[in-house]
């Protein structure tokens, strides 16, 4: 037999260190992913590789009684935890091998009217956010052991972080962590211990088998290359050991007259299980040995319903779905037990994207891509996107059992395109059984008191001047808190470290008659150069994602696009005009979003959960408006180093610091959206973050400045520039043209300059150079500025600066050999007894 992972060994170098029982236990593929080339395949887990169900449920059972006989009689107080969505029914299967254990598993699907009980990260996943969703909410309150199962314990991050975070609200003494595998490298041998140490705790581990992944030097960069070469080759039809298509079935056929009640409308046949009212359908709000009892007993008739509809079918596929894995295994294992004369596997469906191969060395073989078809268990516009199976074409299956609860019991399940008719494509025979969505009684319903978590974005009109479909914000609303402060006092308290600045907001300045004049009319001569430089960057977007733009007519253009998210809030008038340029251009409706990222603090985590949940990672674009010396683009890239599938790099309007790759321009120009603030900006505020007002499941704040409404000029910047699209066509084209078939690789030209003016004016600190036309106007508008560097011979762009700087009293220096169009210094040693704008009260060597 070859070994499932043979494939990318010899393509990539990649290995499994470990004994024979690893190998059996795991295969290789390559995922569609900007960190990491590879995924673990279990072949044991019912995920991706059909296997028989005696087995999968039998490696969970068998890993429960190593548990049972580690706990001894500690085995009744202890609950199990199971991590959504590939473990839930390795998770369910450890609490029968336990036997007197409570089951609960995370969920990403939220349930009206029942709040969460907690949460977590799991940042190496493809969506991270996890909701604990128990019916009884005391069932994470006591003090037992709790055991938590996941299909494989890597780095030990997620597992870590997850008992971290219960630990702080549910504090326990003793944890065990179940895998189907350790696969830790050394370094993370030792962390175990000292996570215990740390918080006061024993602390076990459980696993079937241990190994270790070996990743040869540059692996990263030639799985991306071959992933891109066998999916064009998939696109194109051509090339030898292309990966197996997964072809639009053909229209079903009229189905016969039938007198089976049950028969579907599209002919697939409908079986009813019988399954037991109030029965939970798996372990999202808990799962008690008393429920298992249940189950137990009425598995028998419902597999005996199952084999009435299966005709002379001889190799059965029982296929559950995404979080719903542990139902259909019983139902599968009671089929396997009962039925004489078929051979029964069992695998589910998954939001994970992997690339598949047709090669006897490779673990996944085939895929089926279908629409999600549970999005009414959703809030509105949340849980699209595609979903897939794994090695369900080809497999040799006479029948196939597809098992999904009774929300995802959809049109979109019963489309054309949907899985139903994606299974009929390629297996004779497919029965449809539903399981009720269970849903928590009304009496513990009432009794949570503990906060929603992850809320829907805010949007105009109520929170923004911007409409409801230009943006949706990842924020909370915090226009009832007094936050603004004097600016020198902000200065004060930020130099001398007793405050940060994200703590506090600038009182918002209120533009002169003559600035604001100097506004419009900077608009009115730079609004082509800004609808190109938006054209651009756009187009370079949407180059870089073809296989989600190429072609708008088909099913995964109009569900695979890219989804902006804006940096507020400078970030936000580039993102929606990034969004009607797309419109403009192509009539595509992209999805916006603006989040908060805080230099020093990070980006706002709950928000990238949210968008987690609702979005695929990898259509995920990070939009802001210019660069300077790059402080946010390393600020992103490290926020996002334990959040797997997003791209940290940034889509700018102006890159003058040569720090991204996706841009308008690298030209350090004025942007008239920085010569204001919020009533350039839908008239929201800089975003806060203060431990008082933000808590850890909270969105960071911002303000909505309603009473500034008559002096709000947002809408007229973006139908000012978006004016002028149909006029830079012709070289928006011309510059993207030449913009991909240049080295467009970060210079970081601008962090050398920052760092050599820094010493060179006695500085001593980049924090406070900033570096740009828009930077500069930010240091003027909100800081204490000391001086103003502007390149010699500078003409208009830097009228708007001359003039705030003549307001406050600050000098502009002209020098030679600036890279940028001007420079702003933040007075360097800043306290409310240094007056003069020369920086002659401080000593500054």
């Amino acid at each position: 037999m070859v070994w499932s992972g043979s494939w990318v060994a010899e393509r990539l170098g990649i290995e499994l260190v470990g004994g024979d029982e690893l190998r059996e236990l795991l295969g290789l593929a390559l995922r569609r992913n900007p960190k990491r080339a590879h995924l673990l395949v279990s072949n044991v887990l019912g995920k991706h590789v059909p296997q028989r169900p005696s087995v999968v449920h039998g490696a969970g059972v068998a890993l429960g009684e190593r548990v049972r006989d580690l706990l001894g009689d500690a085995a009744e107080q202890a609950v199990i935890l199971g991590y959504a969505e590939t473990a839930t029914g390795l998770g369910h299967s450890v609490a029968d091998g336990v036997e007197r254990a409570p089951y609960l598993h995370s969920t990403r699907r939220p349930v009206a009217g029942v709040a969460a009980a907690g949460g977590f990260e799991e940042a190496h996943s493809h969506a991270t956010s996890h909701l604990l969703l128990p019916e009884d909410p005391e069932l994470l309150a006591g003090d037992g052991p709790l055991v938590l199962v996941d299909d494989e314990f890597s780095t030990g991050n997620t597992v870590l972080n997850t008992v971290r975070a219960l630990h702080a609200r549910y504090p326990r003494r003793w944890y065990v962590i179940v895998a189907l595998v350790d696969m830790r490298s050394a370094a993370d041998q030792g962390r175990l211990a000292e996570f215990a140490q740390e918080i006061g705790a024993r602390v076990d581990l459980v696993a079937m088998a241990s190994g270790t992944v070996a990743l040869p030097e540059g692996v990263l960069a030639r799985g991306q290359a071959l992933v891109a070469e066998y999916d064009e080759a998939a696109a194109s039809g051509t090339g030898v050991g292309a990966p197996s298509p997964s072809p639009q079935p053909p229209p079903l056929p009229t189905p016969a007259p039938t007198s089976h009640p049950d028969a579907t409308r599209d002919g697939i046949v409908r079986v009813s299980l019988g399954w037991p009212d109030g029965l939970p359908d798996g372990g999202r709000h808990g799962f008690t040995p008393a429920h298992r009892a249940r189950l137990e007993a009425a598995a028998p008739g419902m597999a005996d319903a199952l084999a009435q509809e299966l005709g002379d079918a001889r190799r059965v596929l029982v296929l559950g779905f995404e979080e719903l894995m542990y139902a259909p295994l019983r139902l599968a294992l009671e089929l396997e037990r009962s039925v004489t004369g078929i051979e029964v596997r069992y695998s589910t469906t998954t939001r994970s994207p992997v690339l598949a191969v047709d090669d006897p060395g490779y673990a996944i073989r085939s895929r089926l891509v279908f629409p999600a078809h549970d999005t009414a268990a959703f809030p509105a516009g949340e849980g699209t996107g595609d979903r897939y199976a794994y090695n369900v074409a080809g497999g040799g299956f006479d029948a196939v059992v597809a098992v999904v609860d009774s929300l995802a019991d959809s049109p979109e399940l019963h489309a054309p395109g949907g899985l139903l008719a994606q299974l009929a494509a390629h297996v004779p025979r497919v029965v449809l059984a539903v399981v009720p969505s269970y849903l928590p009684s009304p009496s513990h319903v009432a009794d949570r008191q503990e906060p929603s978590m992850l809320p829907a974005p805010l949007r105009g009109p109520a929170f923004s001047s911007y409409a409801a479909d230009d943006v949706g914000w990842l924020l909370q609303d915090l226009s009832d808190v007094e936050l603004e402060a004097p600016t020198e006092e902000r200065e004060e308290a930020i130099q001398s470290g007793g405050a940060h600045y994200a703590e506090s907001l600038p009182v918002e300045y209120q533009p002169s008659p003559e600035y604001q004049e100097l506004f419009r009319s900077a608009l009115g001569t730079s609004a082509a150069r800004i609808a190109r430089a938006v054209g651009t960057v756009t187009e370079t977007m949407l180059a870089e994602h073809p296989q989600r733009y190429d072609d708008p007519a088909s099913r995964e253009a109009t569900q695979a696009r890219p989804v902006l998210v804006s940096l507020a809030r400078a970030g936000t008038p580039v993102g929606v005009l990034m969004r009607r340029w797309a419109m403009h251009r192509h009539g595509l409706d992209l999805k916006h979003y603006a989040i908060s990222i805080v230099r020093g603090r990070g980006i706002d985590t709950n928000a990238i959960r949210w968008l987690a949940a609702h979005h695929n990672p990898a259509d995920i674009v990070f939009v802001d408006g210019w660069t300077g010396k790059g402080a946010i683009t390393r600020e992103l890239a490290d926020a996002l180093a334990e959040f797997d599938d997003f791209h940290p790099e940034i889509a700018v309007l102006a890159d003058p610091g040569g720090c991204v790759r996706t841009y308008g321009t690298r030209e350090d120009f004025l942007i008239p959206s920085a010569c204001l603030n919020s009533t350039v900006s839908g008239l929201i505020s800089r975003t806060v973050l203060r431990a008082d007002l933000v808590g850890p499941d909270d969105f960071h704040g911002a303000k909505h400045y309603r009473e500034l409404a008559d002096a709000d000029v947002s809408g007229y910047f973006l139908d000012t520039v978006a004016a002028r699209f149909a006029d830079v066509t012709d070289a928006v084209d011309t510059d993207v043209k030449e913009l991909l078939s240049t080295d467009r690789a970060p210079t970081w030209e601008g962090w050398a300059a920052v760092e050599r003016i820094s010493e060179e004016y006695g500085i001593h600190d980049v924090n406070l150079v900033k570096p740009g036309v828009g930077e500069t106007t930010r240091v003027l508008l909100r800081r204490v500025p000391w001086k103003i560097l502007a390149k010699r011979g500078a003409g208009t762009d830097l009228d708007h600066v001359r003039l705030l700087a003549e307001q406050r009293g600050v000098p502009v220096e002209e020098v030679d050999g600036l890279p940028y169009t001007c420079v702003g210094l933040i007075h360097p040693r800043y306290t409310r007894g240094a007056t003069g704008a020369d920086g002659t009260a401080v000593a500054t060597s």
